[in-house]
């Protein structure tokens, strides 16, 4: 998931006023890390009052979704794809998943477009 930090992440805080206006409830971010990291992480977002960090520590739901990245020859071990659902009563009406280290689909404006 590189660049979650620095491009990633910073879109969805940023716009998180239009996610609202466009009908949006809660924005989510989930990544296959500890609960601790999770909430360190999210400490480093000053702005940050809505959108909520999430851990998926033994990737099962990441695998669910099947989007696990095997890193382990990195030392990384199972990690998940960048990507972004819009869920909608529990069904996923946006399911944009990004390949290896691009950053097409999955931004913020990207999904703004989707809604």
């Amino acid at each position: 998931m590189f660049g979650n930090s620095t491009k990633h992440v910073p879109g969805f805080i940023e716009k998180e006023a239009e996610f609202k206006a466009k009908g949006v409830n809660e924005i989510f971010l989930v990544s296959v890390n500890d609960p601790f990291v999770m909430k360190a992480w999210a400490q480093t977002y000053s702005g940050n009052k809505n959108v909520k960090f999430l851990a998926d520590g033994a990737a099962k739901y990441t695998h669910a979704l099947g989007l696990e990245l095997d890193l382990s020859e990195k030392g990384l071990g199972i990690r998940s794809r960048r990507f972004a659902l819009v869920v909608d009563n529990l069904k996923v009406t946006v399911a944009n998943g990004e390949n290896g280290g691009e950053f097409s689909v999955s931004s913020a404006d990207d999904i703004l477009k989707a809604l």
